[in-house]
């Protein structure tokens, strides 16, 4: 998180991080946010290319709201790449992160490979001095549009007595769960600017910081 008080009032930025095993939808996510979100402030979508798997991020996608009573709140997005080899990318890409968005693959064959993303997640925020339980944080399962997906009500058991639960059920090729994903985890990060006092110095409660970062079509 980056804050600064300007003369007008508050500037602040926060980042959020797509986080997943590869192929489980990180892109698409981003992707079907960009295309579906209307904030006051939005900037071009950016993709680098790596072998065999994509990184992108919106450099400031920028998804921003600027106040007349001077607060000038402003997103990063990111995605991070789920190949091993690019563990190192990733850990940078986490590093300063404000929340998570972990994007499962509902694929019952992805089953061990959506454990291990969660453990490299976990380890990486580790190794960064972050605690992954205190973190905001939303699990997304993607891919419900699968034949073979595996029975949300199993989902749900499994994670029912961690802090993330309930998951969320999503289709991001469809579009479908994805802007739920961005308002829960919008809602977890609003939790942790208590020290800012959005709502009784700026007017902006955690219903409107939603809202209005979370508008679409």
């Amino acid at each position: 998180m980056q804050s600064e008080t300007t003369p007008g009032g508050l500037r602040l930025t926060l980042k959020v991080v797509f986080y997943g095993p590869a192929l489980s939808g990180k892109t698409t996510n981003l992707t079907q946010l960009h295309d579906r979100l209307r904030p006051q402030r939005k900037g071009e979508l950016m993709i680098l290319e790596t072998q065999n798997d994509r990184t992108l991020f919106f450099d400031m996608l920028p998804i921003g709201l600027r106040q007349a009573n001077g607060l000038d709140l402003r997103l990063k997005l990111f995605t991070v790449p789920g190949q091993v080899q690019h563990d190192s990318t990733r850990k940078a890409v986490m590093s300063r992160a404000d929340g998570v968005v972990f994007v499962a693959d509902s694929d019952p064959l992805q089953q061990d490979n959506n454990a291990a993303a969660f453990d490299n997640l976990a380890g990486n925020l580790q190794k960064l001095g972050m605690s992954i339980e205190n973190l905001p944080l939303v699990v997304q399962f993607n891919k419900r549009d699968l034949p073979a997906a595996v029975p949300e009500a199993e989902l749900q058991c499994v994670w029912r007595d961690t802090p993330w639960s309930p998951l969320v059920m999503a289709s991001a090729l469809h579009g479908e769960g994805v802007v739920e994903t961005f308002e829960r985890l919008l809602e977890r990060l609003y939790g942790g600017l208590d020290e800012f006092a959005l709502a009784t110095k700026y007017g902006l409660d955690k219903a409107g910081f939603v809202e209005q970062l979370s508008r679409s079509n």
